[in-house]
């Protein structure tokens, strides 16, 4: 089951990033639309309707939370680089999987949205200095800071570990 779950394995922080490293997500980052893209592009309405594995979002829930979450990183972000430590605010990703736009918009328009996203958050991203990379959130949840840093690292993880999900339900249902 942990493979099913976790098919790239779990996000392991570090300690520090270095430039090569924060490129490296960037890149992970400015190519995740296209890539999620390519994954879904042959599939027909009941595989998008497919968990991924048992007791798992569809493929369907899986790029509306893509777009969901990359949205509310984005935002996290920007109040990083422009308030002193600001405390984010914690969403329900459960719930919002089960909002009806899920259910009714198509996983395309959530496609279309994370291109537009991604070119955002990377122009953002390259703009950085040294000393912004070490800006920081509260996340109430975890009860602790993130830097900017580590939030890049685990949203990079993050497109892939989904891209991921995708990709290992097509090879067990053997879909082309």
């Amino acid at each position: 089951m942990e493979a099913l779950q976790y098919p790239i394995g779990r996000f392991q922080a570090k300690v520090d990033y270095t430039p090569d490293e924060l490129n490296g997500f960037i890149n992970d980052i400015r190519y995740l639309p296209a890539l999620l893209e390519t994954v879904i592009q042959n599939m027909d309405e009941a595989q998008l309707q497919t968990p991924y594995r048992p007791d798992g979002w569809t493929v369907a829930q899986l790029v509306h939370h893509v777009a969901d979450s990359h949205l509310n990183a984005y935002t996290r972000l920007k109040l990083a680089l422009t308030e002193d430590v600001p405390t984010i605010k914690v969403y329900e990703e459960k719930a919002w999987a089960e909002l009806p736009d899920v259910f009714t918009v198509p996983t395309n328009v959530s496609v279309t949205l994370l291109h537009a996203l991604h070119a955002r958050w990377v122009a953002c991203l390259k703009a950085i200095t040294p000393e912004q990379w070490e800006r920081t959130f509260y996340h109430p949840e975890h009860k602790k800071e993130f830097n900017i840093k580590t939030i890049t690292a685990m949203y990079a993880w993050h497109g892939l570990h989904h891209v991921a999900h995708i990709t290992a339900l097509k090879e067990r249902m053997n879909w082309e």
